[in-house]
């Protein structure tokens, strides 16, 4: 199960040859993590919230992926952006990140993901388009209320709602080196301060943990060690995507019944084949299985006297 709580529209204005090309697809953390998932061919279930005159295009592109969708109609509007990347660079000419869900709409989102995720062996909560349209609380909820009745929680977030869902407690969380900066729970984008903030990620609530570092080696925490995921570089043609590729590789061979230091090396080979690709959450399963053999857990040597604590990491997520 795959919760996206606000899906959004997003339209491309594209030209790979003469002519300009418009592409309207449903976007979102969510979505895409979804679609890979279905590219692995494992069963995914989508649930989502949807309104206004973008939820009405939304819906039957969703049910278009192939996904089972499962959906609450909202009131409000759902959000989405038009790019254009005729010249190569992506450039935004509009966003409108959609509205926050009310209450009663919170309650039926919920209990439709609750209801879902009881039924499914792993569930991913991903993050809303934007951090004020569904309150980190929601997050905390069903990480635990998952993660009490069986089901493994994959959670790939940052900020407040990575905070809340510390608290549920997960099977797995995945985070970028980028947010977790941004967020000043790392001092720096160094290996020896990104593995601390990871013991502490993992003290914290997260059995295990995985760190995207853009173009370098992914770091992660499996069975109480801390690895790196080597594996051979490949040409970028868009960068964008990777981490939730990565996040989606790690969940489809978690519920299929393989181990994480498995599900962390085709993780990693699923984001890097994403990047070759202009479309977000796409792949070969072929391509990425051939991948997955290349990528190598490499254990890292660290002071064990020389981490975070707990308590420091908390101060660090509090703090204005």
């Amino acid at each position: 199960m795959v919760f996206a709580p606000d899906p959004q529209l997003t339209v491309t204005i594209d030209q790979p040859a003469d002519e300009t090309e418009i592409h309207l697809h449903p976007g979102g953390q969510g979505v895409w993590q979804a679609r890979m998932i279905k590219c692995l061919g494992v069963p995914v279930v989508l649930c989502a919230g949807l309104g206004g005159e973008i939820g009405q295009v939304l819906e039957p592109l969703l049910a278009s992926e192939g996904v089972d969708l499962r959906v609450i109609h909202r009131e409000s509007s759902s959000g989405g952006y038009v790019h254009d990347r005729r010249d190569g660079n992506r450039h935004e000419i509009a966003s409108v990140p959609g509205h926050p869900l009310a209450r009663h709409e919170l309650d039926e989102l919920y209990n439709l993901a609750l209801n879902e995720g009881l039924n499914a062996e792993v569930s991913i909560l991903s993050g809303p388009g934007h951090p004020s349209l569904v309150a980190p609380e929601i997050y905390r909820r069903l990480a635990a209320d998952l993660g009490h009745n069986g089901s493994r929680v994959v959670a790939d977030l940052s900020g407040p709602h990575l905070a809340a869902v510390l608290h549920g407690g997960v099977s797995v969380l995945k985070v970028s080196h980028e947010e977790l900066l941004r967020d000043g729970l790392a001092a720096d984008d160094g290996e020896a301060e990104l593995i601390r903030v990871i013991r502490a990620l993992h003290a914290q609530g997260a059995e295990s943990v995985v760190v995207s570092r853009a173009e370098e080696p992914a770091l992660v925490l499996v069975d109480g060690e801390v690895a790196q995921l080597d594996m051979p570089r490949l040409e970028v043609a868009d960068p964008r995507g990777a981490g939730d590729s990565m996040t989606a590789g790690v969940a489809a061979v978690l519920a299929q019944g393989g181990d994480i230091r498995l599900a962390a090396r085709t993780g990693a080979a699923a984001g890097a084949l994403n990047v070759t690709r202009h479309g977000l959450g796409t792949g070969r399963p072929d391509a990425i299985a051939g991948l997955v053999d290349r990528v190598k857990l490499a254990p890292m040597r660290v002071d064990r006297q020389d981490r975070l604590t707990p308590d420091e990491l908390a101060h660090r997520t509090t703090k204005p």
